[in-house]
């Protein structure tokens, strides 16, 4: 396998580790949330806030399954990557089931995409 045909599956591991250290790191850690709740709050707590609110609205698991499903209708890989890359970020930050159908279907799409042309995964070699 060539490592250009890694890079989407790495960079969709990026996101996923990215928007892990967004939850752990920023938005469960009680005492940034004092912080950012004090008449000192930090000039970074509006975004804690905004994300914090895009979850609590499902935002992201809503905005992952629209890609997915552009994803079916237009045949690139950018928008398959997009679906994966937003499903996973979903799953981290509480969007759990519109997060894995995205996922999923971003997945399955990214790998539909990238077979060679003339022959899809599913079908069996020669």
């Amino acid at each position: 396998m060539k490592i250009r045909a890694l890079i989407p599956w790495l960079l969709i591991a990026l996101v996923g580790l990215g928007a892990a250290w967004l939850r752990y790191g920023l938005i469960e850690q009680p005492a940034l949330a004092d912080l950012c709740t004090s008449t000192q709050a930090p000039a970074w707590c509006p975004l804690r806030q905004a994300l914090v609110m895009g979850f609590l609205y499902e935002v992201y698991g809503i905005a992952a399954v629209i890609v997915a499903a552009l994803s079916l209708l237009r045949r690139t890989r950018a928008l398959a990557w997009l679906a994966a890359a937003l499903g996973a970020f979903a799953l981290q930050l509480y969007n759990c089931e519109p997060g894995a159908l995205a996922l999923l279907i971003g997945c399955l799409r990214l790998v539909h995409l990238s077979a060679p042309s003339g022959r899809r995964p599913h079908e069996a070699t020669p």
